[in-house]
This record gives C-alpha cells, structure tokens and sequence, in this order.
C-alpha cells in the first residue's frame, strides 16, 4: 500500500484554461457567474483545483485564447498562484483562412500563416518555461475529389517538419489525431496510426496525445495506449467522456471501466514513471455544470481510477494469464475495478494536509461566492476569447 501512494501522490493531472471559460455548442454557449475574463483569472480557478485536489499543479493555455502582451509575466503569476504552465495549444480552425485547412490547406498563403502561428506557440513555450506544445488539426475534406489526400499529407509533413526543427532541447510536440468533425469525408489527421507515422519520421521529440473521446464508437484505447507505450510514442492523453462522438464531458462519466482500462495499460507500461513523459491532461467543456467544481471531479475521478489499476494484483494476473485461466485472469481485473478505493485517497489526501472530501471543501470555502461577486463587467472568456 505505501508503493500506491506514493504512486498516487507523484500523479499530477493538467487542467485546461479554455474549461474555466463559457462554453456550449454549435447551438448555444452559455454564460456562467464568476466565469473569468482574462488568462490572469484562468490561472486562479485553476489554482483553486490544484489547492483542493493536491495533484492539479499545471494549465494548459490555448493561443490565441490566452493571448497576453507578456507571457513571462503570466508564468510569474501562476507561479505565485502556486501553479505552473502546461502545454501550450495551437489554434488554427477559427480563422476564416482556414475554411480548406490550415497547414494541408491548397493555398500557400495559408499554410504559411498557419506554420507561423504554430512557431509563434514554440515562442510562447520559450516565454512561459513551457515544454509541451499539442498540434489538433481540423484539417480535412467533405468531399471526394474535393482536394488531393496523399499531397495533404505532404503538406502537413512539411510543417510539422518546420515545427520540430524549431523545438528547443528539452521540448516536444503532441501530435493529436480525431476521426471526424468538422470534416467529413476525410480528416487530415484521422486516426493513430497516422499520427504515429508522422511522429515516427520527425524523431524523439514528437510523439502522439490520445484524447479519449477522439475515436469512432467501440475502439479499443487501451490497445492504443498499451502500443504507444511501447513504442515510446505515447506523449500524453486528453481526457473526457463521450456517448456519441466528441462530447467533451467529464472524463470517467460515461464509462468509468474504460478509464480504469486505460490506467490499468499505462500503470502496466510505466505510464506513471515521469521520465516516460506521458502527460495527464483534461479537455473538456463543462456546459452546464459549474467550472471548478467539473474540474475538481475531473481529477478525481481520473485518481480513482489510477488508484484502482494500482490494486491490481499484477503476480496472480500474470500466473492465471500463463496457465490459461480465463475466468480467474479477469476475476483479478475486476476485483480491483470494483474496489472502492474512496477511503484510501481520502486517507491520502489528509496524510498530504488536505480535506478528505475536495468536493466538499471546495462548496465550504466561499471562492464561488467571492468570484461572483468580483467579477462583474467585461468580457467573459469563452470560445474565442
């Protein structure tokens, strides 16, 4: 049990500035009290997770979403917050150039306007002691013969190729893939295996994110995450839920036993080993519940399901999977999946100085109430902003 907490108390899970802000759909984004209007107040809320959960300690930040005329300025700041600054996200899908594409756009123009944005957020990298810059393009076509596939791929290798030149030492792209949306009939960056091949052919310092809700209906992640790992390849995940496509809900929400699943792969390949690198990230949009609070569950949940692919008894699952024991294989798997492990990380977090209950503390504490009444006027940030 001591080798699981310590386990449990090296994880450290990365928020997302933009789930801070308002968010909604396609249809409908929809204000919130206290909602932050700046990066500066970003930074706060996030702090506020990180101080209830005890393992929250970087955000990530979405350029141009976070844009600010001093990036060393905004690094001092979540430093004194108590936080630091995670991976910067590139943004090129909310331009009007970018209708065709972004990088794999036919225009020349346009791919060149969308490299420099990306070597603008190595820039920032260098500004804010970043280490980590996550490339998601919506890069794709709608119809056949609408552009040609295989000179899209050329075109984006030769900016990812531009990008990686540009990374520092120390530093490192993410390459994110999606199966669809906004394109339809043939997405740039569609699927593992193609992020993959890109990362293999660039080296060391670009590898893939898997965002989990990022797959078509009954994809076996954990297969992914289990030959990512192995290969070294395996960056980091952006963790939500999704029932239909990329819903973006709170991670663990829909399928709880996935998300064990998946930890139980990257417990299995060293996952939890910070030299591997592999980065533990949320992306989601809390719509309709309350930021902080979503984040705070966000996390905890992503704990619970850690601390469960740690009880795993990994001696008698190795004896019953050699000796061909199906059923006593999977009896292991699912006694620790169907352990409740509530009670060891609330014994944790009071051995750490924290309340027992994150949830709980964080309703007590009368940030909500302080926020909402603060901050009054000016634009909310959201999508966009």
């Amino acid at each position: 049990m001591t080798d699981i907490k310590a386990a449990l108390r090296a994880q450290h899970i990365e928020t997302p500035s933009w789930a801070y802000g308002n968010s909604g759909t396609r249809f409908k984004v929809f204000t919130q009290q206290g909602v932050p209007r700046d990066p500066y107040e970003k930074l706060a809320d996030a702090a506020q997770v990180h101080a209830f959960t005890g393992i929250a300690p970087t955000v990530a930040l979405h350029i141009p979403w976070d844009k600010v005329d001093d990036y060393a300025d905004l690094a001092r700041h979540a430093r004194d917050l108590g936080v630091g600054i995670g991976a910067i996200n590139s943004n090129v899908f909310q331009d009007d150039d970018y209708m065709l594409g972004s990088v794999t756009n036919p225009s020349a123009r346009v791919r060149r306007k969308a490299t420099d944005h990306l070597l603008e957020c190595v820039d920032i990298m260098d500004a804010t002691g970043s280490d980590t810059l996550k490339l998601w393009f919506s890069d794709g076509i709608n119809y056949p013969g609408q552009d040609d596939i295989r000179a899209r791929q050329d075109r984006l290798a030769e900016s990812l190729a531009e990008v990686y030149d540009r990374l520092g030492e120390g530093q490192r792209f993410l390459l994110e893939y999606k199966l669809f949306e906004p394109a339809f009939y043939a997405t740039d960056v569609p699927d593992w295996g193609t992020a993959y091949a890109h990362c293999v052919k660039l080296g060391p310092k670009a590898q893939v994110v898997v965002d989990t809700g990022h797959h078509a209906p009954g994809t076996n992640i954990e297969f992914i995450v289990a030959f990512l790992l192995r290969e070294g390849k395996l960056g980091g995940f952006d963790f939500n839920s999704r029932f239909y496509a990329d819903d973006d809900l709170m991670v663990g929400a829909a399928d709880p036993f996935q998300l064990f699943r998946i930890m139980f792969e990257v417990v299995r390949g060293g996952g939890l080993d910070p030299e591997t690198g592999v980065a533990f990230m949320l992306d989601q949009c809390h719509n309709i519940e309350p930021k902080i609070p979503g984040q705070i569950r966000s996390v905890m949940n992503v704990q619970e399901a850690t601390a469960k692919a740690l009880l795993v008894d990994r001696e008698a699952l190795a004896t019953a999977q050699s000796e061909g024991d199906v059923l006593g294989a999977n009896a292991v798997f699912m006694d620790a999946f169907n352990t409740d492990v509530r009670p060891l990380l609330a014994e944790l977090r009071e051995e750490s100085g924290l309340a027992p209950d994150p949830m709980a503390a964080y309703a007590k504490s009368g940030y909500f109430e302080k926020i909402a009444a603060e901050r009054v006027g000016g634009n909310q940030a959201g999508w966009g902003a």
